[in-house]
Parts: C-alpha cells; structure tokens; sequence
C-alpha cells in the first residue's frame, strides 16, 4: 500500500501534534507537582517546631515591632521554624494587627496558635512589669524611673545611656535613625529625645538596660517612618525632627494647638529671627524653675535659643506623636509671638506690640 504526499504530511503533522501535547501535559504535571510540594512544605512550616516540648517560655514584643521583627524573635527562641513563612500567613490571616507584649509559648503551639493570640492578646498575655515614659521627660528623668522600677542605681544608669561605645552599638541596629548628629560638640545627652514616651511591658525578669531601651528606640524609629515624605520635603534629619518636636512638647498643655506653636518657630526661622523658647533656657541651666530671669536668658549654650539662632542642637525631652506630626505639618499662620496665660490657654500674636499688650494683661 502506498501514501500519497499529502497523506504522508498529515501522519507526520499528528505525530507532531501528539508530541507536543504531551510536553504540554509533562509540564503542567510538573507544576502541579511543584505547587503540591511548595503547599506541602508551607504546611509542615507552619507545624509546631517540637510537638512533644510544652515546656513554656517568655517572649517579649516590644512596642513598635514589625511583623518581620516578631518573625525573627519567635525563630531565635526556637519556636517557628521559618520567618518568611510567619510574615506570609499572617499576611494572609492578619485580620487583627500583632499586639505588643508579652506571652508564654511553647514548641507544641503552630503558627497559626502563636499568630492567634498574639492578635488577641489580653487573656494570652502574662504578667508585666510596666514602665511608663510621660510625654515631655528629659533623659535623666528616664534613667531615674528606669532605675526606681528595675531596683537599679540611678546614677550608673545615667551613665550607661551616655557611655559612647553603648551608643555606638545601638547605632549599628537603629543606622537611619541614631545618627552622628547625636554626637555634636555640646550635645549634653546624645540619646535625649530618641527615647519615646509611653507605657512599655517587660517580663518578670531582670533585662539589660539595652532591653529595657529598645522598645523605645523601636517605637521612635516606628513613629518617625510614618513620616518619611514629610521629613524629606522639608529637609529634616529624624534628630531635627525630634529636636523641634521637643520645643513644641515643652511649650505645649492640653489646651494647646500645637500645630500653630510649630507655625510661630517656622515663622522665624523664615526671617532668622532667634526662637526664644524658655525651655531651652531652663534645659541649658540645667534646672527647673518657675519664671525665666532675664539674666538666664543670657547663658551661653548652644541649647539656649535666646542665645543662638535656629533650632538647639538636640533634643531637650522625650516628644510623643501629637509633637512629632506638629513638627513637620504646621499650620499656616503669620504668628510670631505666644503666649500662656493662667487658664491654660495659649494666645498668638503677630507682633512685638501685640505680644507686649496681651502679656500685659495676663501675665504682669
């Protein structure tokens, strides 16, 4: 029997057709095959890391932490197995955030246990020790609350937070945020203002000084990413930014709108005109006091801005959020001048005249 050409075409395009189909089907087998073993491989991650262990152990979430940060506490303690697959599942399950804190977990609890309570918190967390920063603190106040709740002496405290190699070391974990700028001739305390106020949990147990700080530093460094643009369109390091928001954390009360005391500081810094903030009077004395004298007006301190022109050169106290934001969204004003007078309340002016007139009537 013979074929035609044409016939001989047809058998040798079917045969062609079948081949390549079957690549086809081999390739789509493959990937099924991947993505069952990819599936297999997420699901033993999740697994618990040691099924028999329910001995439990303390982890601590400080305040501020990321999900890849918790990630990486949870795999040095031994208890996930793999932090890439943590910060997917709760990508995928993150119906709550992860709450600061702290808990007991064991190697018997999956990652869907772990991620559960941590989102829950309250009824899964243990009992704390609890330290609170108050807005507006100044660092040798910290290491005096430090010291009084963790029995430790005030004075070597002091001096750890101001030691350089300590500092040194913490710059290697916080790069962006703990800059040289902290070690500028004259800067009394370089961490001043890089400590944020707030209530930290700490387990029962004794940590370092660094554990008791870093919650601290995670929540400035925290704070300060959510306004990144903002520090950029205005040409603000974050130890500037903390540094103009502590003005306006030590001149602002409750009654206060602290976006309109940033607006007065923008306002003169646009003319050169010296800030002349009483508290950065009182923080290069050194001390407390009811009523700035004119003769204190005249120390020669580069915090004192009666004496230098533009911002001090750091931080005078700790700033909470509401002085960060204020610090680079002021308000649109032509102010120039302010004032409190006994009520609280704080009255803005746009000249020396205006100024002198409501002092007159609230404050002589």
């Amino acid at each position: 029997m013979s074929f035609s050409k044409f016939e001989k075409r047809g058998i040798k395009s079917s045969n062609k057709n079948k081949s390549g189909m079957r690549v086809f089907l081999y390739i789509i087998i493959a990937i099924l095959v991947c993505i069952a073993a990819a599936l297999a491989s997420y699901k033993y991650m999740l697994m618990p890391v040691k099924a028999s262990n329910k001995q439990e152990q303390l982890v601590t979430i400080p305040q501020g932490s990321s999900v890849g940060d918790i990630a990486s506490i949870f795999k040095k303690q031994k208890l996930i197995k793999n932090t890439d697959v943590f910060k997917v599942y709760v990508k995928l399950h993150n119906n709550a955030s992860l709450k600061a804190g702290n808990y007991n977990f064991s190697q018997n609890q999956g990652v869907s246990t772990i991620v559960k309570h941590l989102q829950t918190g309250g009824k899964y967390q243990v009992a704390v020790k609890d330290l609170t920063i108050p807005e507006g603190t100044q660092l040798i106040e910290i290491a005096g609350i430090i010291a009084k709740e963790f029995k430790l002496d005030e004075t070597t405290v002091l001096k750890k937070l101001n030691d350089k190699a300590f500092i040194q070391s913490l710059q290697k974990k916080y790069p962006d945020l703990l800059t040289n700028e902290m070690f500028k001739k004259g800067i009394r305390y370089p961490l001043e203002g890089y400590l944020y106020p707030s209530t930290y949990l700490y387990g029962e147990f004794k940590p370092s000084l660094e554990e008791i700080i870093t919650p601290m530093l995670n929540q400035t460094k925290s704070t300060l990413d959510k306004y990144k643009n903002e520090m950029a369109d205005k040409k603000l390091t974050p130890h500037k930014t903390l540094t103009m928001a502590s003005l306006i954390e030590e001149e602002a009360n409750e009654l206060t709108d602290r976006k309109l005391i940033s607006s007065v500081f923008y306002n003169r810094l646009d003319i050169d005109m010296p800030l002349q903030t009483d508290p950065t009077v009182l923080y290069a004395l050194g001390k407390h006091k009811a009523r700035v004298l004119y003769k204190d007006l005249e120390v020669e301190s580069p915090y004192n801005t009666y004496y230098i022109k533009g911002l001090p050169i750091g931080p005078i106290a700790s700033a909470g959020v509401e002085s960060i934001e204020a610090a680079l969204k002021p308000a649109k004003s032509d102010y120039l001048y302010f004032l409190a007078n006994k009520e609280g309340e704080v009255i803005f002016t746009k000249s020396l005249e205006e100024h002198n007139t409501e002092k007159d009537k609230h404050i002589n």
